[in-house]
């Protein structure tokens, strides 16, 4: 339990990625710390024990990655992704600190797998951890106990008591019993809301109803509501979300990246309705994975599913539930729940549209494409005509919210009157708005938490000491 008359020089709020790079930095640089985590001890590291890597600058090839990855590349594919909706200065911030994050990661026990190849096209920009998001939480947490940091777990900050802009001590419930904690500064470090469910209805509606929480079930939104409800001003759009394309048959939460399903640039997607709502090729599919989500969520029922045929099932991960198989695509119609006679339309439309000749390339932008369909697929279109045919059913599977508060280029969180909080600072999912006001790509989440963790840490563990 909690030191009933200490005052820690850091209370960290928050058991994931972001929290555990400020509780080191801070430790490491001389202050007491304390990391409240919600989960018990099984389940820490919220979001992030389901990740796998980072993404990275580097302007020419290191041990994990190929050729280079240069600043304003990086920033032109953020640019695309959120289509301008982020700060730039806060963005470039984040993508050039990147680059000289290896070194202090792997000295507190992360280790890195080499470059990966394949269908991800992935190797150039981002390094995956070994072991997963699972050991690198549990390198951190190892790291932070030996350094002497105090850990708490089924455990919830409850309330920062704000008062004149700054917090004067910290609610928290210790395996359920009510305690207050007393700390010089505080790192907010919590997530998002994803998993209240009461608090997404409010912007969904009922659609909620149909979807998946990928990621932990304790990211609730309570310290974030807390600072909202007190002054703190609020950055993002509370309707978006990371969202992907998650295999229906997952669970409701806590289904981690084995339910996500990357098939959907090599196939042909369809609502209940057996029609085509997207261009299935618009880019790789690191960069355009995550607006599948929220387009599925738009569809009737909230639910699509993914169909392809033997020669393109080879090239994409699975997901862990098998793929429902058959003969004709009438009968893979009829397994799926949909109307054979529809589905033999649409994908003989398909079929007919595609412009013949190509070469296709499932490692690049290859420009295979229909010609004359509303919409029309620009990359990898292949005819769907080979047997055995297969199919996945598709729902929007939710990691994080991106409503947030607002901070600035040291991590501070700002109050409504534009003005930083005396002793409050904030990294990872809880103030990634900023940076990713819609979009996403693959890996950036872990950078913005490792490098907005390790700036949080640092200046609060000034702050206290001074």
């Amino acid at each position: 339990m909690p030191h009933p008359r200490k005052t820690y020089d850091v209370l960290v709020a928050g058991g994931g990625n972001a929290a555990l790079c400020a509780a080191i930095t801070a430790r490491q640089a001389g202050a007491s710390v304390l990391l409240v985590e919600s989960a018990p001890k099984a389940f820490r590291g919220g979001n992030s024990r389901h990740t796998r890597n980072l993404r990275a600058m580097h302007d020419q090839p290191n041990a994990v990655l190929t050729d280079a990855y240069t600043e304003d590349e990086y920033w032109d594919d953020l640019l695309r992704v959120t289509g301008g909706s982020t700060d730039e200065t806060l963005a470039r911030m984040t993508i050039r600190a990147s680059a000289g994050v290896f070194g202090w990661m792997q000295r507190a026990g992360v280790r890195f797998q080499p470059s990966l190849t394949g269908t991800l096209n992935l190797g150039r920009t981002n390094a995956f951890f070994l072991g997963g998001g699972k050991a690198l939480v549990n390198a951190y947490y190892l790291t932070a106990d030996r350094l002497g940091v105090d850990i708490l777990y089924d455990s919830e900050v409850i309330s920062l008591n704000i008062d004149d802009g700054s917090v004067r001590s910290i609610d928290i419930t210790f395996r359920g019993f009510p305690e207050t904690v007393l700390a010089r500064c505080v790192v907010a470090a919590s997530g998002g809301f994803q998993a209240n469910l009461d608090w997404m209805r409010e912007y969904w509606g009922d659609a909620v109803d149909n979807f998946v929480i990928r990621g932990t079930p304790y990211n609730r939104g309570r310290v974030l509501k807390n600072l909202l409800g007190q002054g703190v001003a609020a950055i993002g759009d509370p309707t978006q979300c990371h969202a992907v394309a998650l295999d229906a048959r997952a669970p409701k939460f806590d289904g981690g990246i084995t339910t996500r399903l990357d098939s959907v640039p090599y196939s042909v997607v369809v609502n209940r309705a057996g029609n085509r709502f997207y261009d299935e090729g618009e880019d790789v599919w690191p960069k355009r994975y995550a607006i599948w989500g929220r387009l599925i969520a738009q569809q009737p029922g909230q639910i699509a599913y993914s169909i392809c045929d033997a020669r393109a099932f080879p090239l994409f991960m699975p997901s862990v539930f098998p793929a429902i198989k058959a003969d004709t695509l009438e009968e893979l119609a009829v397994k799926l729940k949909l109307e054979p006679e529809k589905i033999r339309a649409t994908i003989g439309g398909f079929n007919a549209a595609v412009k013949p000749g190509q070469v296709f390339d499932n490692l690049k932008l290859d420009g295979n494409r229909t010609l004359g369909l509303a919409p029309d697929k620009t990359n990898w279109a292949r005819a769907v005509d080979k047997p055995p045919f297969y199919g996945y059913p598709l729902r929007p599977g939710i990691t994080f919210t991106y409503l947030g508060v607002r901070v600035n280029d040291k991590a501070q969180v700002l109050m409504e009157n534009g003005r930083p909080a005396g002793n409050l600072f904030a990294a990872g999912e809880i103030m990634a708005g900023n940076i990713l006001g819609k979009g996403y790509l693959a890996g950036f989440g872990m950078t913005i938490g490792t490098v907005f963790g390790r700036i949080a840490g640092q200046e609060a563990a000034r702050r206290a000491r001074n």
